[in-house]
């Protein structure tokens, strides 16, 4: 497991922008397993340290622990947001928890604004915990492409390809992870005042059914499934509508990208591609759609052509869909 290693060696020292672009999305997608918000605080005490490097890219675990710390003790004190681990309380919860208690320190004071050795204090006991679970992690979700780290000296190189590239797309990286922690923190985090809000606005597109773009399946094509061929009955709900390439990636309904799926492949398939030969047969659906002089279908395959289905398809998995499907 990554994040038990105390030594992890750049694997890759030259990587282009697209390659890069493509290891954010993983790791800020849900294709990274993040049991807590750590991996997002590293990325931000990395952010933070961009440009206190020495000659060699090179920053120390104190300079990041520093920043993971403030982030967690603003967010647990100063916000009462003590939720930050799926399952058991996480570590650095526990060590900021009992260093406010046993110093009788109030909810309003702010990490800078306590007293340095209790700062320094906090930083030793979390930069333990960050060896043991968040540096290891993050660099096995990059491939050991996006820095060197090592236990013993207690530094972490950056490769330079990611290093210049943070430093152009530093405000962009910023919001991105700064959506997703506070999306995560939202999940789990039972305050009225935040619950729901970022839910809500990535839904906003989102169809309550569709049901209208079944029964035009329906009436075009044998009811069985697209992939593995079952004949649907309509019993028990067991006629699907499932997005060919993911919604989570298109962010949107249209019947060029919408199949009937029965309950089993819809369920397993989920939020992966399917693989590429059925892109063919869906290519070639989608040329019967285009037969029927239909105005209401006619509308909904407006702006469609086989090559933006491919083209998406190619997209979706350098933006991290590249665990492929098969029933």
């Amino acid at each position: 497991m990554s994040h038990k290693l105390k030594v992890g060696e750049l694997r890759e020292s030259y990587l282009t922008d697209e390659e890069i672009w493509r290891g954010f999305t993983i790791v800020l997608s849900s294709k990274s397993v993040k049991s807590s918000t750590y991996k997002y605080a590293l990325i931000k005490a990395l952010i933070e340290n961009l440009y206190q490097i020495n000659k060699d890219l090179q920053v120390t675990y104190d300079q990041l622990a520093y920043t993971f710390t403030k982030v967690y003790w603003n967010l647990i004190v100063h916000h009462n947001l003590t939720n930050q681990n799926r399952g058991k309380t996480a570590r650095v919860v526990t060590i900021i928890k009992e260093e406010q208690s046993r110093n009788s320190i109030p909810q309003e004071m702010i990490f800078d604004k306590i007293p340095e050795s209790i700062q320094l204090k906090l930083v030793s006991e979390i930069k333990t915990t960050m060896k043991e679970n968040v540096f290891g992690a993050l660099y096995g979700d990059t491939r050991g492409e996006f820095y060197a780290f090592d236990h013993k000296t207690e530094r972490l190189k950056f490769n330079p390809a990611v290093h210049s590239f943070m430093l152009n797309y530093q405000r962009l990286i910023t919001n991105l992870t700064n959506y997703h922690m506070a999306a995560m923190i939202e999940q789990l985090n039972d305050i009225p005042s935040i619950n729901y809000l970022l839910g809500k606005v990535e839904s906003i597109a989102k169809r309550s059914s569709l049901r209208p773009f079944e029964n035009i399946l329906l009436s075009h094509f044998t009811a069985r499934c697209f992939y593995c061929n079952k004949a649907l009955t309509g019993q028990k709900r067991e006629t699907h509508v499932d997005h060919f390439i993911p919604w989570s990636f298109v962010q949107s309904d249209h019947i060029w990208n919408l199949v009937l799926a029965c309950k089993k492949c819809n369920s397993s398939k989920s939020d992966k591609l399917p693989e590429r030969g059925f892109l063919e047969e869906i290519i070639e659906r989608n040329e019967e759609l285009l037969l029927p002089v239909n105005n209401e279908l006619h509308k909904q395959m407006h702006n469609y052509n086989p090559n933006k289905m491919i083209m998406l398809y190619d997209y979706s998995v350098k933006s991290g869909f590249d665990v492929i499907w098969t029933p």
